[in-house]
């Protein structure tokens, strides 16, 4: 990827009613709001389901997230697909855009975004292309 873009963000999980039925598969359904800050200035929107293994530290989630926003001074949407592993504690994190999901300036847009949390503080590095 040619471009990265770097900075912060703000994010707000909130738990969602479930049925029965996946109550009992022990997964979880949440909802997540961004704000991003710094090389991209936006706010995204999306919906992540989760469960917890067996062993402790062990879990999985997979979410799909709306930005909207500014990227390298171009303005659109994308959307991001993340998939995430825990395994006994070691995590494993893949969020990257999908395919023709980007808009106005960014269409074509393709890339992986990394997440860093340090002491509660989440940071993400973006490497990115557009078309």
């Amino acid at each position: 990827m040619n471009q990265i873009a770097k900075g912060t963000f703000e994010v707000s999980i909130k738990p969602q009613t479930l049925a029965d039925a996946v109550v009992a598969a022990n997964l979880g359904r949440m909802t997540i709001e961004k704000v991003f800050s710094g090389d991209l200035e936006g706010t995204s929107m999306g919906e992540m389901l989760a469960v917890q293994g067996g062993v402790k530290g062990s879990a999985g989630y997979v979410a799909m997230e709306r930005v909207v926003g500014v990227l390298g001074g171009k303005r659109g949407t994308f959307v991001l697909q993340h998939h995430g592993i825990m395994n006994r504690g070691a995590p494993s994190l893949v969020v990257t855009v999908v395919p023709d999901s980007g808009t106005e300036e960014l269409a074509g847009i393709t890339g992986e975004l990394a997440i860093n949390i340090v002491v509660k503080k989440h940071f993400y590095e973006f490497r990115y292309e557009v078309a």
